[in-house]
This record gives C-alpha cells, structure tokens and sequence, in this order.
C-alpha cells in the first residue's frame, strides 16, 4: 500500500463523515484517483478478512466497525507496505541506533526497513549529520556495527522531535520496538497523572505543552524498562521540582518502572521549559517549612504516646510531611479507600488512638477537621516507620525479581538493603520467571505478580512505598511463625556509624557505669580513625548539621536587644557571604510577628527561617549563643526565653531536612545541651555537634 493510500484509509478510519470530493481535497488529488486508492484500500481489507468500504449518495463513503482492525494491520505492516522517503528514512535509521541498546549491523539496519544494504550506506552521512545535530555521535565497528553514544536526555530529546514533528513516527517507531509499545490503559495512566498533578500544584500547561509532556513521559517510561537512565544531573529546577517529583512517584507506581533523583532533576527542568496558563501558587514554598515543623510536633507526640522513638528515622519525616502537605493544600483530595489500608488500621487501634491523640496541631493549622481516612493514610506512614525501627536480626535472603533493567533492580535493592538486613542472593528479570532457583532464599520480593513458585514471595511497587514496608515486614513476620530461619554469619562492611551503633547498645547497657566522657572519647576516636571515609561518604544530597554548623558559621556570647536583633544577628554572617538577601531576614522577622515563636523548636532555641524564594539563595545555617537570654515573641501569652538563635536558609523542600531533623533529636538530650551551655569556643561547640550528631 503505497503512503497516500495508508494516509487515506487512516483519515477513512478517525473520521464518520468522509466524502470523496473531501478526499481529493485534502490530498490535492483527482476524485478519479481517490477512486483508484478506495479500491486498492478494499483489496488490502478483502485479503485481511475485513468488510470492503463502499459509496453511497454524494460520494460519501460508508464503513463497517471492523474497519478498526486494519489501523493495527497499517502499524504492524508499516515498513513493509510503506516506502518511505529519503529524509523519512534518514529520521528512522536515526531512530533505529538511538533504540538500539547494543551495535546493530547495517545489514539488519536495511532488513528492518525493506531496503538494501546499499541504500542505507547512501544514507550514513546523512544520519550522522542529522544525529550530530541532536549532540548524539555514531560510532562504527568493523566487526559489530553501528551504534550512537551521547547523554540519555539528548536520546529522548531527540526521539520527542521526531514524535511532535508533522511526520507520523509514532506508529513507526513502535514498528520497530513492539515489545516496548504502552497499552491504551498506561496512556490513560499517564493522562491521568499529568491532569491531577496539574489540579494538585495549581499548574496549569498549554494543550501543546501538554502533548509536549505526554509524549515525553511515554519515552521516558519506555527507556526506562531497558534499564535507559538520564545521566547525572547538577542542577534541580526548584520551581518545578516537586511536580516533577509528584508525577515520576506515581508513574513509577502505576506504570511500573523505577525512576532516579536524576530523572526528577531533569523532569524539572523539561517541566520549567513548557508553557502554562497558570503557574503554582506562591505560597506553597512559604507553607511547605511550616508544615515540616508541623510534622515535627506531631512525630514528637506520636512518639512519646507510643513509646517508640520515630524522631530519627528521616524517610517517615520527609514522607509524611509530603503527605501533610497533600492535605493542607486541597480540601477534597481524594484519598482512595482500599482493603490494604482497612486491614492495617483495624490491626492497630494502638496507633490510630495515638493519630487522634496527637491530630490536633495538625488540625490546627488545616482549620478543619481530618477526615477518618486521611488519619488512616497518616496511620500508615507511622506503621512503615515502626516497621523500619524493627532489628532484623536474622539475615534473610532475598531473591529479587523486577520488570525493567539493571538501574532499576540495583535501586530497589539500595532501598532494602538501607532497612532490612537482607542479603540478596539473585536478581531476576521478570520474564525469567521460570528460572527462579531456591538458593537458599527465605523470600522473593518481586515488582510484578509469579505463577509457579515455591518460595514465599511478595508484591512490591517500584517504588518501595510505605505500604510496600509493611507488607515486607509482615510477611517476615509470617515466615518467622511460621518455620525456622538458620542462623547465618553475614559479611558486613565496618563504617563509623555502624560501630557506633553497636556500641550504644553498650552505653544504654551500663548507663550509671560508664562516665559520659568516656563514651564521648570513644565516639571521638571512632571518627577520628574513620576521618577519610567519612568525608568521603559525605552526603551533598542532603548534608548532616555539622556540615552547616561549623566553626565558621557559629558565634558565642553574642549581644542583643530583643529577639529582632536576635534574628539579624543569627542571619547576618549568611547575608554576608551570599546565602540569603536582606528580604529574607525581614521576612523571617514577619514571620514570627503574624505566627508566633513556633521557631522555638526546643526551650531555649529557636531557629528562625522562611520559605522558598524570599531572597534565600543557598542552604545554610548560623548559630549564635547569647550572652544573655531573650523572650522570644511579642504575645505576653506565649512568649519564651531563648539563649540560641540558628538561622536557617532553605532553598528547596529537602536539602535542609537530615540536619533539621539530627537538630531536634540532639536538642532533646540534656547533655547536648549543657556541653552547648559550657562550650568556651567555636571551635569546642562545631565539635560537640559533630559528636553528638554522629552519636545520635
């Protein structure tokens, strides 16, 4: 079937009213010729087994239902029926090297698409020009073939150009990797997603940039699953970063592949280049740090109802503030009602009760009351981080199976390994189901539903949930009741923190027994002699407090009027070095003035700060102690002394968080204090803290 005819068969099939003049018009055309083409058009439906087309009064062309079939038949046949021209043919032999995830021959090249091998040799210059201008290289060897090196981001960049140009490659490309073709029922997915996270964030895209974004995702998801990651990112789009989070979260969880920080990075920045109608609400960034001081309060209260300390476990902390923020920001977000959920809150009524207990600071600030099923959600984040505190002292051995490539199955076992003592002993590509062997595995963990296996196994999202925790850590309950687990002597790697975690058992151990100084030498000896791999293992991610907090950045017997010199005291030394503008610390005094001193985040310490994108440019503390306390506020009601004052500068949602988080846990140890209360220099308090944080 040559182009035309394919092109007047697809217009015959989308459209209910077609005439042959309407036909001829459009494809500027003689109606003696469209004739022609209908009947080359039946002649491919007879053989096919499909009803023939026909015309009735005024050349209108009638159809039966199954016409629908032969659009499947055109995609399936398109590079045998279609000849395709020079420049289409210079477009798909570009696109075949990108898709092709080893060399390919030029031989299978020509193959693939019905031409000679000679053909596609006339042809290489011009794809290598094509490709470079996409910053892609092709790379020959003599005895493999061709392939195309370049960044993962310029691959989809350039396979998005194709699909958005006004050639048909969609269909084309498919042809060419069926096995990575996305059912109907993931592009309504996917519709979905783009359209609720757009309701959530209040931001709104064009229909182009819309198209635009769909298309993308639906490249992205299709790398992904070949285990085709987006090479490192340094720089996050903070403006848009949490829809693009939000949207990679739930494409990952419905359409089951994994995704990175790096893919969230560059989705940020694919997302900041679209066009919109309207853009997110300025307040959101603002709200976000009180939120996280919110769940602060809240994880405090839990805690001390439940007798579990869940103030260190910084997943549960970044998660539920996330969650918070779903609930403060829409009234009627849906939260969906599933049997999951139902079975977890009716086995803990220990939990919920301390919700409802503790839901009042977040009621507070929603001025409304929270709904049963969104303190169900909130009850489920507290159980995964329970689940987390668990000590698996048995090292189960795990068999890993995923649907997608290397990249995924390594993360999803990076996100196991932090919380479970697993030693995994496979990993298993979905499609190799049948080869899944016992070597001595106690568990598969698996992204996708197994049929015929022996060994107890359990379904997890890619993305490793809350509810996927408790699920693993009640099936590890099951198999503990019910059979025995051998003791096994596992290989550990010795890093600073895993000794001084087994020492504390020591330390609580023989509490009244071991002066405090002795513990805090052996801690300080312990870091000392771990000195380089811990600067090496330095997260830049997400930075502990004592890379903020350090002999430059902290100032003793400091001498103010009243808290509002306090703050500017506190800020200057960032003002000074360009973590923050002027605006920033009238922001934070304002703050305080319509809030309260909610900053007072333990007695006698507060840590002002504001939101997002008020003159804030890097992440950053200083800390000052006063020489003499001041009352924090101006409500004679709610006023309260402080003698340390640590501004902080946030440039995002998370990067601040583990420092914020080690803050408050330390601050919750008298010790801490007072050995903050006795430091005589700078120098001696950036140690306490770096002490006490490593030991925390």
């Amino acid at each position: 079937m040559k182009k035309r005819t394919q092109e007047i068969l697809l217009e015959i099939i989308k459209n209910d009213d077609t005439t042959i003049s309407n036909l001829a018009e459009k494809f500027n055309v003689s109606q003696r010729t469209i004739r022609n083409d209908l009947n080359s058009i039946n002649d491919f439906l007879i053989i096919n087994e499909l009803s023939p087309i026909s015309l009735i009064n005024n050349g209108r062309i009638e159809k039966k239902d199954d016409i629908k079939v032969a659009y499947e038949l055109i995609s399936d046949k398109d590079l045998y029926t279609y000849k395709l021209s020079k420049e289409e043919r210079k477009i798909m032999i570009a696109i075949l090297l990108i898709e092709s995830s080893e060399y390919i021959t030029l031989s299978k090249i020509a193959e693939i698409l019905y031409v000679s091998r000679a053909t596609i040799i006339n042809d290489l210059n011009s794809v290598k020009d094509y490709l470079k201008s996409g910053n892609l290289t092709v790379l020959s060897h003599a005895n493999k073939g061709l392939r195309v090196e370049g960044f993962e981001s310029d691959k989809r960049n350039f396979l998005l150009k194709a699909i958005l140009s006004d050639k048909d490659y969609k269909n084309l490309i498919y042809s060419v990797n069926k096995e990575n073709v996305l059912m109907d029922s993931e592009m309504d997915k996917i519709h979905k997603i783009i359209n609720e996270q757009e309701h959530y964030h209040e931001t709104y895209l064009t229909d182009s940039s819309y198209n635009k974004l769909k298309n993308y995702i639906m490249i992205s998801i299709s790398r992904l699953r070949r285990g085709e990651m987006i090479e490192h990112q340094d720089i996050i789009c903070e403006e848009t970063h949490s829809m693009a989070k939000d949207i990679l979260k739930y494409i990952s969880q419905y359409c089951n592949v994994m995704t990175t920080a790096d893919e969230e990075a560059y989705l940020s920045k694919f997302l900041n280049g679209l066009k919109y109608l309207k853009k997110e609400n300025e307040n959101s960034n603002e709200s976000m740090v009180k939120i996280q001081f919110i769940t602060r309060q809240f994880v405090e209260g839990v805690s001390h109802d439940l007798k579990i300390n869940l103030n260190d476990d910084y997943d549960f902390y970044l998660n539920l503030s996330n969650h918070l923020e779903s609930i403060f920001r829409s009234k009627n977000y849906n939260f969906p009602q599933n049997e999951f959920i139902d079975e977890v809150v009716s086995k803990n009524p220990d939990i919920v009760a301390a919700t409802n207990k503790n839901i009042d600071v977040i009621e507070k600030y929603a001025q409304r009351k929270i709904s049963d099923i969104e303190i169900a959600y909130i009850t489920i984040h507290i159980c995964a981080a329970i689940e987390r505190k668990k000590k698996q002292e048995i090292a189960f051995h795990v068999i890993l199976v995923c649907n997608g490539g290397v990249g995924t199955s390594q993360l999803l076992q990076a996100k196991l390994k932090t919380h479970y003592n697993f030693q995994i002993v496979d990993i298993v590509s979905a499609h190799d189901e049948k080869n899944i062997i016992n070597k001595n595995a106690d568990l598969v963990i698996s992204t996708v539903p197994l049929k015929n296996i022996d060994i107890d196994y359990v379904i997890v999202s890619p993305l490793f949930t809350d509810e996927d925790y408790i699920r693993v850590g009640s099936k590890i309950d099951e198999i503990r009741n019910n059979r025995n687990i051998p003791a096994r002597l596992e290989k550990k790697e010795i890093t600073s923190r895993g000794l001084i975690n087994r020492l504390k058992k020591v330390f609580i151990e023989y509490e009244n027994q071991v002066p405090v100084e002795l513990k805090d030498r052996v801690v300080e000896t312990i870091l000392d002699y771990f000195d380089d791999e811990e600067h090496e293992m330095m997260d830049y991610t997400n930075p502990y407090l004592h890379h903020f907090l350090n002999i430059n950045h902290i100032e003793l017997d400091v001498e103010c009027e009243d808290w509002r010199d306090a703050i500017r005291k506190s800020a200057q030394k960032l003002l000074d070095e360009g973590y923050i503008e002027s605006r920033y610390i009238d922001a934070m005094i304002e703050n305080i003035e319509e809030n309260g001193p909610y900053v007072v985040i333990s007695p006698g310490f507060a840590l002002p700060h504001y939101g997002v994108g008020y003159g804030s440019k890097k992440v950053g503390m200083n800390l000052i102690r006063l020489k003499n306390p001041i009352k924090f506020g101006d409500d004679e009601d709610d006023i309260q002394e402080v003698k340390f004052v640590c501004c902080l500068s946030v440039i995002d949602h998370e990067t601040h968080l583990k420092a914020f988080l080690n803050l408050v846990n330390m601050l919750g140890q008298e010790r801490f204090k007072r050995a903050m209360e006795d430091a005589k220099t700078s120098h001696e308090m950036a140690e306490i803290i770096r002490r006490y944080e490593y030991s925390i």
